[in-house]
């Protein structure tokens, strides 16, 4: 399990912040944030990025992990499955697939193997745009492209599709007669129902060529097929409603919904190990396992 850091407390409860006072864990940790972060709401790339390891997540941060660690004891694991998947898709597309170009919505804090570092392994003339919203993501993410002409991150939220592709940053590096590589990794269901994620999800493929590929992963409640994983399911949803505002663990009908039209690859959608695995992986199954799942798709 992670260290939860010297800044959290069983004291740090949902409503503390700057009210507390002068020399409270918020007022400090604000001192100390980029501009335009706010250390008093928890933030999905930042908890994703303590689960990973990481140090750019703050005492509100962990506060959330800490619940959901209470309900997933393996939940860092479950982070480092995604992140390994991510590795082998970007590995399949960009080796195998010839894809040349990407872009990663969602993308989270920069972190070891990023998709521009794998992509360009495999040609480095691959171009990848990084999609996020978190003024902490685009803060990091500016600075370590900085020097990379062939790689940008673009300040844009995945409810509003036309955005992120008509934003002339995408336009200048992606072009849209060859095929992409759209990467949705953990970030479609942090929408809600209503918001209709597979419309957006469709919306972003129906402007892709042929021959382009998507790649999701998404939370997963089994249901009856596991049903003491199905609780668990919902014990997590409720704690990041409450806390994240987010969080949705879908079906698989639900899930699969993303790739109508698509043809899905082998072995389809299934729990983030089970695809294509390779010795490398360091993820153990755990009470996880089944509640996050990942499929890739290509465009006919």
């Amino acid at each position: 399990m992670p260290d939860l850091g010297p800044d959290f407390g069983p004291d740090l409860g949902p409503d503390s912040g700057p009210d507390n006072g002068p020399g409270s864990w918020a007022d400090s940790e604000q001192e100390r944030a980029p501009k335009g972060v706010d250390t008093t709401k928890p933030s999905v790339s930042r908890v994703y990025d303590f689960m990973l390891g990481g140090k750019d997540n703050y005492a509100v941060d962990r506060q959330v992990a800490a619940m959901a660690l209470e309900v997933a004891p393996d939940a860092p694991e479950a982070a480092q499955a995604n992140r390994e998947f991510l590795g082998r898709v970007v590995r399949f597309l960009a080796a195998e697939a010839g894809i040349r170009q990407f872009i990663d919505i969602g993308s989270g804090l920069p972190t070891q193997g990023n998709v521009h570092e794998i992509a360009k392994s495999a040609a480095e003339d691959t171009r990848v745009v990084y999609v996020d919203h978190d003024p902490i993501v685009l803060v990091h993410g500016r600075a370590l492209l900085a020097v990379d002409d062939g790689t940008t991150i673009v300040e844009a939220d995945l409810r509003h599709p036309a955005a992120i592709l008509d934003h002339p940053e995408v336009q200048r590096l992606i072009d849209f007669d060859q095929p992409v590589g759209l990467l949705m990794f953990a970030i479609l269901h942090h929408l809600a129902d209503d918001e209709d994620p597979a419309g957006i999800a469709a919306r972003m493929v129906e402007r892709l060529p042929s021959g382009s590929y998507l790649a999701v992963s998404h939370f997963h409640n089994p249901g009856l097929e596991h049903p003491e994983v199905s609780k668990q399911a919902f014990a997590a949803e409720k704690i990041f409603n409450e806390t994240l505002g987010t969080g949705r663990w879908r079906t698989r009908e639900e899930i699969l919904a993303y790739f109508d039209g698509l043809e899905l690859l082998e072995p389809g959608l299934v729990p983030l190990p089970e695809w294509r695995p390779d010795s490398d992986d360091r993820a153990e199954p755990g009470i996880t396992y089944h509640t996050f799942v990942g499929a890739v798709a290509r465009k006919p």
